[in-house]
């Protein structure tokens, strides 16, 4: 059976080459200009009264907070400075849990306040600053990869794209930016936000890759009718000036903002490892304790 990504063109990847560290069995690609933010605001509504008083990224996916995962998958994908984008009343607690950025295999780690929920878009305007001239690897924080991203952070970095998103296949198309592709040529035509009717089951996840010229398109996005600035519509943008590349997610992924999400991802971080490394299930009966 052939894979769902041979089913539409796509700009061939490009080769792992250069690993120069490794962090607990995982390959980490020794990178480029390329800065990390990685969004962990937001109500968490769908996950009810577990997050009544507490950020949803801090709950536990199995034996460590989910923010922790996040910071993993920047410093496997070759990201050395970070800035996590969190809610105005979550700073402190925040302050309190990410002390060391080298427990994270990173150099730099940084804390963005965003005012109020006022979409993703909204979330990554508050770190160009920080982002500056580099490119960026985006991150939502509740949003988990069985596999390292290095290898989609190097075919972004040598494709001529304003940005790159991720995608798979899910089960509730429904629930998701679905991607929908031209019928002529099979190239992505537009992202479809929770269709009715999904043209595909091809789910865009939460890690995209931008230039640091996405911050300009930001500025001339208009809110939704929920008040906020959407990632799909800021993707579209892009999209619609054919500068938009896609790639797919490798092993498994989970969209830990729900319940079933949050339990799919902990046993899959248990038994199946999570951004390319050994089962935590093992690595914690080996040493006892956490071996992060």
């Amino acid at each position: 059976m052939r894979r769902w990504s041979e089913r539409w063109p796509r700009r061939p990847a490009l080769r792992e080459e250069d690993w120069a560290v490794t962090m607990n069995g995982r390959e980490m690609s020794s990178g480029g200009r390329l800065r990390g933010v990685v969004l962990a605001g937001g109500r968490g509504t769908r996950l009810g009264c577990i997050t009544r008083v507490a950020n949803k990224h801090l709950l536990p996916v199995y034996d460590r907070p989910m923010i922790f995962h996040g910071l993993e998958a920047m410093a496997c994908a070759g990201v050395r400075e970070v800035m996590v984008v969190v809610d105005r009343g979550d700073l402190d607690e925040y302050r309190r849990l990410l002390i060391d950025p080298l427990e994270h295999g990173l150099d730099r780690l940084e804390l963005g306040e965003q005012d109020g929920p006022k979409g993703i878009a909204d979330a990554l305007a508050v770190a160009e600053s920080f982002v500056g001239g580099n490119d960026a690897f985006v991150l939502l924080g509740d949003n988990l990869f069985g596999t390292s991203l290095a290898a989609a952070a190097q075919e972004f970095a040598g494709s001529r794209a304003t940005g790159m998103v991720m995608l798979t296949p899910v089960e509730n198309p429904r629930e998701f930016g679905i991607a929908r592709f031209s019928g002529s040529d099979g190239r992505l035509e537009e992202i479809i936000e929770k269709p009715e009717h999904p043209p595909t089951d091809l789910g865009v996840t939460g890690a995209y890759f931008y230039r640091p010229s996405v911050f300009d398109l930001i500025r001339g996005l208009s809110p939704s009718s929920r008040g906020e600035l959407e990632i799909t519509d800021l993707n579209n943008a892009i999209l619609s000036r054919g500068e938009l590349d896609w790639s797919d997610v490798e092993g498994w992924w989970a969209d830990a903002g729900t319940p079933d999400g949050l339990l799919r991802a902990s046993l899959n971080a248990a038994d199946r490892g999570v951004n390319g490394g050994p089962a935590r299930r093992s690595l914690v009966h080996e040493t006892g304790g956490d071996p992060y």
